[in-house]
C-alpha cells in the first residue's frame, strides 16, 4: 500500500516508516532499544512477569530476554523473585518514572481544574501524552461516585481506539501523525483500515466541536471526549472526560462537559508558571 496516509504526509514505495526507519540509522543501538523496550513491556497494575511472557509481548527470542533480563536485574532495573521466577521493575526503572513525572509541573496546575469537571460529571478526568501507540496517564482525577472508571497514573490506552488518543492525533503535525499510523499498520494490519477511518472521523471532530469523541468505540459501555494542546512549554498532551455510557450521555458529555474541557484545555495552553 502506498500513497498518503492522512493529507500532509506521504508514503511513497520503500520509504522507511516507523521501527523499520530504526533499522537503517546507522546511529541507532539496537541493544539499547531492546532494553527499553523490553522495561516498557510492564504495564499498569502488573507486578511480574517471567521471560515467556516478555519474549511474547518484545517479540525477541526467549535468549535475548533472558540476557537482558539478567543484564538488567545486575543494574538494578529489574528486581527477580526467586519464588515465582518472575521479574518486577526495579528501583532504577521506577526513578526514572519519578523523574519524568517530576518535570511535568503542568500536573500540579491542572488537578483543581480536572477535579472540578470530574465532581461536576461524576466521572473520571484525565491527562496523558504518548508512548509510541498508546497514551499514557500522567495525572487523574475521580469524583466521588463509585461509577467513575479505574484507571491510575501509568496505565496505558489506545492511541487509535480512544478519545484521548485520537485527540492527540488530530493535534500534532501530519509527519509525526503518519509515522504513528504507518507504525499501526505494520503493527495491527487487521485493525489499521478501522483505525484510520476512526482518525479521520476525529480531525473532522476537532474542526467541528473543538474536541474527538469516543461513544463506545474503546469498550461498548464507555463514553469519552477529549481535547489535546501544546503548552508553551512542552510536548502535546490530551485531557479527557470519560466514564460509564449509562450515565455519561454523548450530550452530557458535548453540551455540558465539553466547554468546560475546552475552557481548562486552552488555560493549560498558558500555564501560569
Amino acid at each position: 500500500m502506498t500513497g498518503p496516509l492522512l493529507p500532509g504526509g506521504s508514503q511513497g514505495p520503500g520509504a522507511p516508516a516507523g521501527a523499520s526507519n530504526a533499522k537503517e540509522d546507522r546511529h541507532f543501538v539496537t541493544a539499547l532499544a531492546r532494553g527499553l523496550e523490553l522495561l516498557s513491556s510492564f504495564r499498569s497494575g502488573e507486578r511480574l512477569l517471567g521471560n515467556q511472557e516478555l519474549a511474547e509481548r518484545t517479540r525477541l527470542p526467549k535468549s535475548t530476554v533472558s540476557r537482558m533480563t539478567y543484564t538488567l536485574t545486575k543494574l538494578g532495573y529489574l528486581q527477580y523473585d526467586e519464588l515465582i521466577g518472575k521479574y518486577r521493575l526495579g528501583t532504577a526503572a521506577l526513578s526514572l518514572g519519578s523523574a519524568m513525572l517530576s518535570r511535568l509541573d503542568i500536573r500540579q496546575f491542572a488537578r483543581p481544574m480536572m477535579q472540578e469537571i470530574a465532581d461536576f460529571s461524576r466521572a473520571t478526568v484525565s491527562l496523558g501524552i504518548r508512548d509510541r501507540l498508546n497514551m499514557i496517564y500522567v495525572e487523574n482525577c475521580r469524583s466521588q461516585s463509585a461509577l467513575t472508571l479505574r484507571l491510575d497514573v501509568g496505565a496505558r490506552i489506545s492511541i487509535t481506539q480512544t478519545a484521548m488518543g485520537r485527540s492527540y492525533l488530530a493535534e500534532v503535525s501530519a509527519s509525526e501523525r503518519n509515522e504513528i499510523l504507518e507504525r499501526v499498520r505494520e503493527q495491527e494490519p487487521a485493525s489499521y483500515p478501522a483505525a484510520l477511518e476512526r482518525v479521520q472521523q476525529s480531525m473532522e471532530e476537532m474542526r467541528t466541536l473543538g474536541c474527538c469523541t469516543s461513544f463506545g468505540d474503546w469498550q461498548p459501555d464507555v463514553n469519552a471526549i477529549a481535547v489535546a494542546f501544546r503548552p508553551a512549554k512542552g510536548a502535546v498532551l490530551s485531557l479527557n472526560c470519560g466514564g460509564p455510557s449509562y450515565t455519561l450521555t454523548p450530550s452530557f458529555l458535548l453540551d455540558e462537559v465539553r466547554p468546560r474541557l475546552l475552557e481548562v484545555a486552552e488555560r493549560l495552553r498558558h500555564p501560569l508558571f
